[in-house]
């Protein structure tokens, strides 16, 4: 899922080479942190946060679908 999360992002941005993402990965939940370069916040998150919405949702299905559950959170 990672992966996904990174081809995903590295095409919505400027500067794919700064996109950094942690996984957190518990017993039923991971929780990925996508860290970019600040000019290309606003990009991830989109207008109303509809592009990180959209993101969460295509990872939260793949994550259900393995039986688990996915969050992302964007640090800036």
């Amino acid at each position: 899922m990672k992966e996904m999360l990174e081809y995903i992002v590295r095409h919505l941005v400027d500067h794919p080479d700064d996109i950094r993402i942690t996984e957190v990965d518990g017993e039923k939940t991971a929780i990925y942190e996508l860290r970019c370069h600040p000019e290309d916040i606003g990009k991830v998150i989109g207008k109303n946060g509809k592009t990180v919405g959209a993101i969460r949702l295509i990872l939260s299905t793949v994550a259900a679908r393995k039986g688990r559950r996915a969050m992302l959170e964007v640090v800036e």
